[in-house]
């Protein structure tokens, strides 16, 4: 039905920056929210960021200050930009998009397959 596609992680030094992107393809006929969370090893799935189809934007305190959110509505793409980045962001990192879907009267959480992040001390 939907599918979501990640990129950009990598292997970073502490005080570096990344930029993740990920876009929506699929039976799409709009998108609310999107965001991005993420899990360390032996760890849960932490809630990162979160962007909404107006632009409205929150972040965990984690990271605020030092992560930004974008979307391109038209291409369906989210991006989360990594600056300052700390050994303690390391982690996988997935996006995630509530998507209403043609024949559905609510949306729908679709997530990314995840891309890694690893930040060296």
């Amino acid at each position: 039905q939907v599918q979501l596609v990640e990129s950009g992680g990598g292997l970073v030094q502490a005080g570096g920056s990344l930029r993740l992107s990920c876009t929506a393809s699929g039976s799409i006929r709009s998108i609310n929210a999107m965001g991005w969370y993420r899990q360390a090893p032996g760890k849960q799935r932490d809630w990162v960021a979160t962007v909404t189809s107006g632009g409205t934007t929150n972040f965990a305190d984690s990271v605020k200050g030092r992560f930004t959110i974008s979307r391109d509505n038209a291409r369906n793409t989210v991006y989360l930009q990594m600056n300052s980045l700390k050994p303690e962001d390391t982690a996988v990192y997935y996006c995630n998009a509530d998507v209403l879907l043609p024949w559905n009267s609510s949306s729908q959480r679709f997530w990314g397959q995840g891309t890694q992040v690893t930040v060296s001390s």
